[in-house]
């Protein structure tokens, strides 16, 4: 496979968030020509992190406004299709956002798209939601190709599914990067930070931590561990961390039944680099890193992705 510094692409960076697609597009060579993200927050953390300020609501910008590029990558908004939301898919306004993803691929036609979104959209309304999207992408003239993902598989520790869509503008051969299956990579005890660096603020009540400690008695019980609380409100420490959420409760996830994950550490469970700055209140944080993707997920997916195109290996 061609290294990924020789590779040379233009990608937009759609529904951006603070930039995950955008740093595993870079890392496999590409350049981000255009960005989209609404939400004022994550504006200026994106701003802060790559020097620009993407562009405001998708909704209201023209695709002739949008440059010419080579790939269209996009984490479009999940919460229409979560198991954790309403799941009302296409009757929620912010589902049909998908439409505006179809009609600047209509415009542009970029050689290649890459799509994200949550577990539950290949199950949403008896799987109609996803034929509808694939229907569409596929009336473009484009060859599709779909899988979901963990991110458990990709060197980092949390349970994270997500869906992704590929399409070509030819039929190149493809195939989903099947992750790490020996489980090698970073562990908790990488990502977390040391109980006595972290501040007062993070750590859970006495009543909270007492409670959790009674609800796991007589279970086993890793360390490190971050004890995951259900809807039902059921334990489970877990050497692992479930998939960070941009709408949960405060003590959702506990490190070791006592204090909640700080901003780093959700930057870690991510894949963010060290250097990464974000910027908001600890509710927006949380907003922020539970709104974006794993980043090792999207650069192997798009690693591949990028290996068809330049090698145009035909699948018939």
């Amino acid at each position: 496979m061609k290294n990924k510094s020789e590779s040379s692409f233009s990608f937009i960076d759609l529904f951006a968030g603070i930039g995950g697609i955008r740093i595993a597009f870079e890392h496999n060579g590409g350049t981000c020509v255009f960005s989209s993200e609404w939400d004022e927050i994550a504006q200026k953390t994106y701003k802060r992190n790559f020097g620009e300020i993407p562009a405001g609501d998708i909704t209201k910008i023209d695709e002739d406004q949008i440059p010419d590029h080579d790939v269209l990558a996009a984490g479009f908004p999940c919460q229409p299709f979560s198991i954790i939301g309403d799941k009302l898919g296409f009757a929620d306004t912010r589902g049909t956002l998908f439409f505006d993803i179809e009609r600047i691929i209509k415009a542009k036609k970029p050689k290649a798209f890459l799509l994200e979104n949550v577990r539950n959209l290949v199950s949403h309304d008896k799987g109609r939601t996803l034929k509808v999207i694939l229907t569409k992408l596929s009336s473009l003239g484009y060859f599709l190709h779909w899988k979901v993902l963990n991110t458990l598989d990709f060197g980092l520790p949390q349970k994270r599914e997500r869906v992704f869509i590929v399409g070509f503008m030819d039929n190149y051969k493809f195939n989903f990067p099947k992750g790490n299956s020996l489980n090698t990579g970073k562990t908790l005890a990488d990502i977390l930070e040391d109980e006595q660096d972290v501040e007062p603020k993070y750590f859970a009540s006495e009543y909270i931590q007492e409670k959790r400690m009674n609800s796991v008695n007589g279970k086993s019980v890793p360390n490190p561990a971050i004890w995951h609380e259900n809807k039902s409100g059921n334990i489970s420490p877990l050497d692992y961390s479930c998939a960070l959420r941009a709408g949960a409760s405060h003590s959702y996830l506990l490190v070791n039944g006592k204090r909640r994950l700080t901003p780093r550490e959700q930057l870690r469970l991510q894949g963010f680099p060290e250097t990464f700055n974000i910027v908001g209140t600890e509710s927006q944080i949380r907003l922020q890193t539970g709104n974006s993707v794993s980043i090792p997920v999207v650069e192997s997916v798009a690693n591949q992705l990028i290996y068809s195109i330049e090698n145009k290996i035909m699948a018939y």
